[in-house]
C-alpha cells in the first residue's frame, strides 16, 4: 500500500509540474504573439489603412509591410500581399511553408490564398472580418479560414491578438 502512496505522491508531482510547464509555455506563446502583432500594428500606422503585416520565421522578423493601395494604386497592395511579395522576392523563392504571417485585420480572401499559394503555415489576426465589417470597413464578407477549408492547404489561424488594439486603429 505505501507503494502505490508514494506513486500516487509521484504523478501528483509530475501532474504539477506539468501544468506548472504548461502554463509558463502558454505564456511564452502568447508574449510571442503580442510582440509580433504590436509589429504589426506599428508598420500599419505607416501606411493609408490601418492594416499591417509581419512574417515571422523561428521567431524572428523576416518581413514587414503595410497597406498602400492608395498609394501604389494598386488594388492588391494589401499588407499580407506586400509582406509575401517582399519575402518571396527576398528568398528568391515563392515557398514559405513553416512562416507565421501576423496581420492586424483578418485576411481577405484574396490575402487568404495568397498565404494558401505560398504555403505559409500560421495566420495570426487581431480584428477579424466581421469586427471590421462593424466599424464600415469594407470587406468581402467570407472569413480566411473559409477560403482555408476549401483550399488543398491545412493552416492553422490564431484569432483575436490584441483585438482591441486593433480595433483601434479602424475607429
Amino acid at each position: 500500500m505505501k507503494g502505490l502512496f508514494i506513486i500516487g505522491q509521484i504523478s501528483k508531482i509530475k501532474l504539477s509540474w506539468l501544468l506548472t510547464f504548461y502554463k509558463l509555455l502558454s505564456v511564452i506563446v502568447m508574449s510571442s504573439h503580442e510582440y509580433f502583432m504590436r509589429v504589426a500594428l506599428e508598420e500599419a500606422k505607416k501606411g493609408n489603412a490601418s492594416y499591417g503585416a509581419v512574417i515571422v520565421k523561428d521567431g524572428e522578423i523576416v518581413a514587414a509591410a503595410h497597406n498602400t493601395v492608395g498609394q501604389d494604386h494598386d488594388p492588391s497592395a494589401h499588407a499580407e500581399i506586400n509582406a509575401i511579395r517582399i519575402l518571396t522576392s527576398k528568398l528568391k523563392n515563392h515557398s514559405l511553408e513553416g512562416y507565421q504571417i501576423y496581420t492586424t485585420g483578418e485576411p481577405c480572401p484574396m490575402c487568404a490564398a495568397a498565404c494558401v499559394w505560398a504555403g505559409i503555415s500560421e495566420i495570426i489576426y487581431g480584428a477579424s472580418i466581421q469586427d471590421l465589417v462593424e466599424v464600415k470597413q469594407s470587406q468581402i464578407h467570407i472569413s480566411c479560414q473559409e477560403v482555408i477549408a476549401q483550399s488543398f492547404r491545412n493552416i492553422r489561424v490564431t484569432t483575436g491578438i490584441l483585438r482591441k488594439e486593433c480595433m483601434e486603429l479602424f475607429q
